[in-house]
């Protein structure tokens, strides 16, 4: 996996298992997209699919242009397609899944889930591949027990962490309506609602964590890392290394999965400090 941007300017990950290519969101500009996926060596054309998690534009911005003149199938459930389509230009091969129910794409197996978010139908996913799941969720108001139940057994998370509590409180930009909107249960996850998310599914499996979504007021990687990182170690969970993604550029690809966690674990160790690796 390797995420491509993430903030309130515009969110999308890459996933890739084998030949199959998956976008998860285009929040990015199509140029925007483009662009950081040659970076990290994906011709977009390659693309099998797009996952999206909502409609809203930092979840979807890039989609209209980037499917100018590629027919690659994206796959929503119906409400966010009732919301998008009608002001889409390009001529869109839609897929559409049922919230709850497993659905196969090109040998991989996807899970959409529901999620609490001020959106039309909002999903997370989980991605498996045999024994190798990754787990995804973006714009969460609040932690549910089906989101716990589906992200569990994962060797890699992407996570939001939006906020930390006490910058929400001091940001001065911000009216009170909108700090209560961020914090609300149709809002976002904070960083100790993240890490103890996290905290609370991981297993000795968890590889990758990233951190996405953070703001860009009310946050920051130190703060939002480090609050994760001590909420997994209080679990009992160690060798997980946390990143946070940001907006300005894509992260460098994660490798995970069954066949090389002893490679990552032996990696993580001789190269980062323990600091850095719990």
């Amino acid at each position: 996996m390797a995420v491509l941007g993430s903030g309130s300017g515009g969110n999308a990950t890459i996933l890739e298992c084998g030949n199959t290519r998956l976008l998860l969101d285009a929040g990015l500009s199509a140029k925007q997209l483009t662009i950081r996926m040659e970076a990290i060596g994906i011709d977009p054309d390659t693309l099998t699919g797009v996952l999206l998690t909502h409609e809203h534009s930092d979840h979807a911005r890039g989609l209209d242009v980037l499917l100018r003149k590629r027919k690659i199938p994206v796959y929503v459930n119906a409400m966010t397609k009732e919301a998008l389509q009608w002001g889409m230009k390009s001529e869109v091969l839609w897929k559409v899944f049922n919230t709850g129910q497993d659905f196969q794409l090109d040998g991989v197996t996807i899970h959409p889930f529901p999620i609490p978010h001020d959106a039309a139908e909002p999903v997370g996913f989980t991605v498996h591949n045999g024994s190798t799941k990754f787990g995804l969720v973006t714009d969460v108001g609040y932690v549910t027990q089906a989101m716990r139940m589906h992200l569990r057994e994962a060797q890699a998370l992407f996570v939001e962490a939006n906020y930390d509590e006490e910058l929400l409180e001091a940001d001065t930009k911000r009216p009170w309506s909108t700090k209560q909107r961020i914090a609300s249960r149709h809002g976002h996850l904070s960083n100790t609602q993240a890490g103890e998310l996290i905290a609370d599914v991981g297993c000795e499996r968890l590889a990758h964590v990233v951190l996405g979504h953070l703001s860009g007021d009310c946050n920051c990687p130190k703060v939002a890392s480090k609050t994760v990182s001590g909420l997994l170690v209080d679990g009992g969970l160690t060798g997980v290394q946390v990143l946070c993604a940001n907006q300005q550029e894509p992260t460098a690809w994660l490798e995970f999965g069954e066949s090389n966690r002893g490679a990552i674990l032996e990696k993580l160790s001789g190269n980062l400090s323990q600091e850095e690796l719990f």
